[in-house]
């Protein structure tokens, strides 16, 4: 199963509004699109070693990733810290 297809009018108007060449303005909407399409758990493990290696407290990791979840174009359900700690540690 490949990537689904690139919506073409989000392609022109990246075109557009950036003045980017058409080959170049759809590989950045497939870069933005595989982005915000990695599944909620994924996102939470990624960010809560990339927070721990800058050595922030799981008090703060959790917080952090809460609100940003909620600011994704199709936001997350919101999860509270129980949740987001058993995503990470099980």
């Amino acid at each position: 199963m490949g990537a689904p297809p690139l919506p073409d009018d989000l392609v022109r108007h990246v075109v557009v509004s950036t003045g980017l060449p058409p080959a170049v303005a759809a590989r950045v909407v497939s870069d933005v699109m595989g982005y915000f399409a990695e599944p909620v758990e994924d996102y939470v493990r990624r960010r809560h070693r990339e927070l721990k290696r800058r050595n922030r407290r799981n008090d703060d990791i959790w917080a952090i990733v809460a609100a940003e979840l909620a600011g994704r174009p199709v936001a997350a359900p919101a999860l509270s810290a129980r949740q987001l700690r058993r995503i990470v540690y099980g």
